[in-house]
């Protein structure tokens, strides 16, 4: 099992971080790795909403979807993914720590398969740092 939990603060209120980080179509502004989304089911975001992913992670090229199983504007976004050589759940959270710093939490946790399963104890680490990356760049977007 890889589970990583990664946090940032972000100078914004939770409302203004949540909207953005919510919205699947800037995934690829602020996600290092992630270079296309498609949604395959209707706007807006709501449980049971499935979108597509391209990326690219440890040198080969990933494409899944993930599917909304629990939605709170402001509070907390869960995807959960069961194809592909990795199932993985992502995990979004906002705190407000006062009304303009919101801590977000982000959390990848699966149970790698095949191959994947032989490098997880690398993977840990290296999705450490990619999603501190991540939570840097969408720091630096919403505090332009």
């Amino acid at each position: 099992m890889v589970d990583v939990i990664t946090e940032i603060t972000i100078n914004c209120p939770a409302s203004q971080v949540s909207e953005y980080a919510s919205n699947p179509d800037h995934a690829p502004e602020w996600y290092v790795n992630i270079h296309a989304v498609e949604w395959k089911t209707p706007k807006p975001l709501q449980l049971g909403s499935q979108i597509a992913f391209r990326a690219k992670f440890l040198g080969r090229e990933l494409a899944y979807v993930y599917e909304i199983t629990d939605y709170i504007p402001d509070a907390i976004l869960v995807m959960k993914t069961a194809n592909g050589p990795f199932p993985m759940e992502t995990i979004y959270t906002w705190q407000a720590i006062d009304e303009n710093h919101t801590l977000m939490t982000l959390r990848n946790k699966g149970n790698p398969k095949g191959f994947n399963k032989v490098m997880s104890p690398l993977m840990e680490p290296m999705m450490r740092r990619a999603n501190m990356k991540d939570l840097k760049k969408i720091k630096a977007i919403l505090e332009k």
